[in-house]
């Protein structure tokens, strides 16, 4: 069935020179850098729920929508759901898109029952495997939308009624088994209102040991499946949730590492989620590289003006080049990539910004992926890394690394009269270093 995709002509690459709003300037999908094509390098997916599902509403509009799609007809909800699945394989395709992701209540409506959501998604999720038959796109992951029903809004796995928490399994069960047989690269667990509001109703270490326990469960059922992709966290300090459980990388390793669950379990950073905790995005992509856990990326951007997560198209590929960096020097994707977890301003209201803004935002992923790698093959901030930490590689440095006691240090920096003095950092010759490149 066409869509108000079929008839937009499709995205191609057309170099750096074109003009074309819909042709690629940057991202030449096949092109090879250090060893792989771009694709292979970004992995870039469209998400389902920005694309498909925002009616372009805002906390002060009082619901009314501003974007007239056609699957937005509430009086028969499984019709318009499979309109939706339409153009959005027709965006795929528009785009050239290799990945999807998707929530469960993105591509069904819910029902009356678990068992009647469970069936209507059952029925969607038939069609979108049809429709996967050709292998050009495919699921880089799924989840379960544990957040917008006000069941959830004390939490999931963190709400104080264990009917929720049991309910809240039951969905994420259904959603995992079809990610597996989707042959999904990935699930995501995002445990957006995973948190607290007040202190003071709040049993704050037992709904701790009540989300360790509902990872355990998801886990235990990944091996009892089969599926061979990785499950994921997505960390987000805040909004809607005040205290929320994955401020950040580092406090949701602190958590699997508290129920030793950091073997099985990776992180899935989104940019804005990043800044929004007060960090950059590559201190966040440097982080989970470092502790071991880094798994996928969520694409987009913020806006420094205001303080919650916008959801911007990328658009600075400056910005991207040091987390980009991080992620070449890491060795790459394995199973992650880069989800476009991003939405049209509220006055893009015709079906072309969609295809507009996502064309943008992989030409800004390809252009920072390019310099990143130019930069990577120069050597020049890797040679300025290596003797910053030469010290390291000498006989004191390998004592400390080796586990020398304050007795021992304590003895050879008085025989030995030792007087370090600072050397310089050179920040500013490598950030010149890097604007060269980018």
């Amino acid at each position: 069935m066409s869509s108000v995709f079929s008839a937009i002509e499709p995205a191609r690459y057309e170099g750096a020179a074109s003009r074309n709003p819909l042709a690629y300037r940057w991202y030449d999908a096949k092109r090879v850098v250090l060893g792989k094509t771009l694709e292979e390098h970004l992995r870039p997916a469209v998400c389902y729920w920005h694309s498909f599902c925002w009616r372009g509403e805002d906390p002060f509009a009082l619901g009314t929508p501003l974007f007239q799609r056609p699957w937005f007809d509430d009086t028969d909800a499984m019709a318009a759901a499979r309109l939706k699945l339409d153009a959005a394989f027709d965006l795929f395709a528009c785009l050239g898109m290799p990945f999807w992701c998707f929530h469960d209540r993105d591509v069904a409506p819910e029902g009356a029952t678990l068992r009647e959501s469970n069936a209507r998604l059952d029925t969607l999720l038939e069609a979108a495997a049809r429709k996967m038959q050709d292998g050009k796109v495919r699921l880089l992951w799924g989840t379960a939308n544990l957040f917008s029903h006000p069941r959830y809004m004390a939490g999931a796995s963190t709400n104080p009624d264990p009917e929720m928490f049991a309910y809240a399994a039951a969905q994420v069960k259904h959603v995992l088994e079809w990610t597996h047989r989707l042959q999904g690269a990935n699930y995501v667990l995002w445990g957006g209102r995973e948190g607290y509001e007040t202190l003071l109703n709040t049993d704050l270490s037992r709904e701790l040991d009540h989300y360790g326990r509902f990872l355990a469960a998801v886990v235990e059922h990944k091996h009892k499946i089969g599926f061979r992709g990785t499950l994921l966290i997505e960390p987000k300090p805040k909004e809607p949730t005040k205290h929320q459980y994955d401020f950040d990388t580092a406090t949701v390793y602190g958590f699997l590492k508290r129920y030793g669950l950091e073997n099985e379990l990776k992180v899935n950073i989104e940019v804005n989620h990043a800044t929004l905790s007060g960090h950059s995005f590559e201190h966040e992509v440097a982080t989970a590289c470092a502790l071991g856990i880094f798994g996928s990326l969520d694409a987009n951007r913020g806006d420094e003006q205001l303080g919650w997560d916008t959801d911007q198209f990328p658009n600075n590929h400056v910005a991207l080049v040091p987390a980009l960096l991080e992620i070449l020097r890491a060795g790459g994707f394995t199973t992650g990539g880069m989800n476009f977890d991003a939405k049209v301003r509220r006055q893009s209201i015709d079906a072309q910004d969609i295809v507009e803004a996502h064309v943008g935002g992989l030409d800004t992923l390809a252009r920072a992926l390019l310099s990143a790698a130019a930069l990577f093959e120069s050597g020049e901030l890797c040679a300025m890394r290596r003797a910053r930490y030469a010290g390291w590689d000498g006989e004191l440095g390998r004592a400390i690394e080796a586990g020398a006691s304050l007795e021992a240090l304590a003895a050879r920096v008085e025989s030995q009269g030792l007087d370090p003095r600072p050397v310089s950092g050179r920040q500013e010759r490598l950030e010149n270093i890097v604007n060269r490149y980018a």
